[in-house]
């Protein structure tokens, strides 16, 4: 069977490093297109995991459009050479791919405000969504108890390392947060904003009075000399390490905030999309009690002290994470069985349990994928 995966960001790379691991080791062909970009690069090289550019990322909307037609081009260029049998990707780039070689495309979403799903679903086999997406997908779309990053973070996969702490230089008791900020610079992000850099200032000042401060800064704007605080500067790939070992994160970021609550840690986010008609899967593990999601600045601020001081915080995630998790799928499990099973067949339905329910008229369990 060959299987053809798209690698466009870092959260791409730990949805489908496990997949494309277990199907090399079942001796399967595997090909992973990857944008040009240095932290998806490096992801996939501490993974392991053998892939080929079709471009580079660009650093703006304007740039994007500009260099699409060749993007789509190499894409083409290769997965014809590939000759894939199922291709796995978020939306329009796996649509196209899949359209162009008479493949079936799986695309797994979970970004409602996306317009992937919209530009993509004439074209796609099926949608694979959390069971908390707020829209219905129609005929195609298959929900799954869980997340994206269940593919990763599921307690089958993911075990964490408590040595990332001697690698941060922090005591083996000694409480620490990591505040991540966003660079709003996706085509997802347009019109969309988090902390400036004025509450950025007050909020890592606030917090450094309680513990010791990490910072993911994935626009690189912050300037940390005259800050009571720290650069994140380990390897992407131990991010999740250092997120399970933290006493809080507060993030204007989406996908870090789902990693901590899947990991048991305290999380705060607070960017534009929090509010009424917020994204499912936040509302749904604000429900669980994992997630605080808070648009006034003012209440994050009082509110991540309140954590920060509250020693007993940490143990109480925990529990609230082992009880939400044990309905939860390993999503691997679920993407690897749906590409096993394109090795028998690509024209006729693929039985494959996804664990509930859809709103739509593909009902996820015992039906198939088709």
């Amino acid at each position: 069977m060959r299987c053809l995966f798209f690698n466009n960001t870092p959260a791409h790379v730990h949805l489908y490093k496990h997949t494309v691991e277990r199907l090399e080791a079942d001796g399967h062909d595997v090909l992973v297109l990857a944008r040009g970009d240095e932290f998806t690069e490096s992801l996939l090289s501490y993974h392991d995991v053998p892939y080929e550019t079709y471009g580079d990322r660009g650093e703006s909307l304007h740039s994007l459009l500009w260099e699409l037609p060749t993007h789509l081009y190499e894409m083409g260029r290769k997965a014809r050479a590939f000759d894939p049998d199922v291709i796995f990707g978020i939306g329009p780039y796996a649509a196209y791919t899949g359209t162009i070689t008479g493949t079936p495309a799986i695309a797994v979403l979970d970004s409602e405000p996306s317009l992937d799903h919209v530009v993509s679903r004439p074209f796609v086999q099926a949608f694979l969504t959390p069971e908390a997406f707020q829209k219905d997908l129609g005929e195609k779309h298959y929900r799954f108890e869980g997340f994206k990053e269940s593919a990763y973070l599921h307690p089958d996969v993911f075990e964490p390392d408590e040595s990332v702490r001697e690698d941060l230089g922090v005591g083996p008791d000694e409480p620490y947060a990591i505040v991540r900020l966003n660079a709003f610079n996706g085509h997802h992000d347009v019109g969309r904003e988090g902390f400036s850099l004025e509450q950025r200032r007050r909020l890592l000042e606030a917090l450094s009075e309680h513990a010791t401060i990490f910072v993911s800064d994935e626009g690189g704007e912050l300037d940390f000399s005259s800050l009571e605080a720290r650069p994140y500067d380990l390897h992407p790939a131990r991010i999740h390490d250092a997120l399970a070992e933290a006493d809080l994160l507060v993030a204007d970021t989406q996908t870090m905030v789902t990693e901590a609550a899947l990991l048991g840690t305290p999380a705060i986010r607070s960017n534009s999309f929090v509010g009424e008609d917020d994204m499912g899967n936040f509302l749904e593990l604000e429900d669980a009690g994992l997630v605080e999601n808070i648009g006034e600045f003012e209440a994050v601020l009082e509110r991540a002290e309140e954590l920060l001081a509250d020693e007993s915080a940490p143990e109480r995630w925990e529990r609230r994470r082992d009880d939400y998790v044990e309905d939860m799928v390993n999503l691997t499990e679920v993407l690897s069985n749906i590409a096993l099973a394109y090795s028998e067949t690509s024209t006729d339905p693929v039985p494959v349990d996804v664990t509930g329910p859809s709103t739509g008229t593909g009902t996820g369990r015992g039906e198939g994928v088709n």
